[in-house]
């Protein structure tokens, strides 16, 4: 399992370097002003990182509590992104109707576009960060 120091920078990093790509890009996408787009993706990304770091614990332990280990094969990355992002979907969606002034109708488009992106970079990131800071595996207990 991972300690809390690499969980803790995981999920600074993951979220700063989403930071740096979708606020410009979310700009563009929905010809809204950056400052706009950029509060939307701070809040968003605080709440995300304190969703990163339980569903990730809670996700590892699942694994490991499953499997015995916290080895992850492409079905259980795919399936790590979705989860992931259904959950943020639904904290996140009320507040970016309100902040922007927008429905809950053009909230969801949004934020079902912010999903898709981040699920992709999810995938990408993970499996980049799994490579670079790889988990040693230990042998599971008796």
């Amino acid at each position: 399992m991972r300690t809390t120091l690499d969980r803790v920078r995981h999920a600074i990093s993951f979220e700063l370097i989403g930071l740096a790509l979708v606020t410009p890009l979310g700009a563009w996408a929905f010809d809204m002003p950056m400052g706009d787009i950029g509060v939307v993706a701070i809040v968003s990304a605080t709440i995300a990182t304190i969703w990163n770091y339980l569903f990730n614990l809670g996700f590892d332990h699942l694994l490991v509590a499953i499997k015995g280990s916290v080895k992850k094969s492409l079905k259980v990355r795919v399936a790590h992104a979705v989860l992931f992002e259904v959950g943020l979907l639904a904290v996140l969606m009320p507040f970016i109707a309100w902040y922007l002034g927008i429905s809950l109708l053009q909230a969801l488009l949004m934020d079902a576009s912010f999903a898709l992106f981040y699920m992709v970079y999810a995938f990408v990131f993970n499996w980049a960060y799994d490579r670079v800071y790889p988990v040693e595996e230990r042998p599971a207990k008796a």
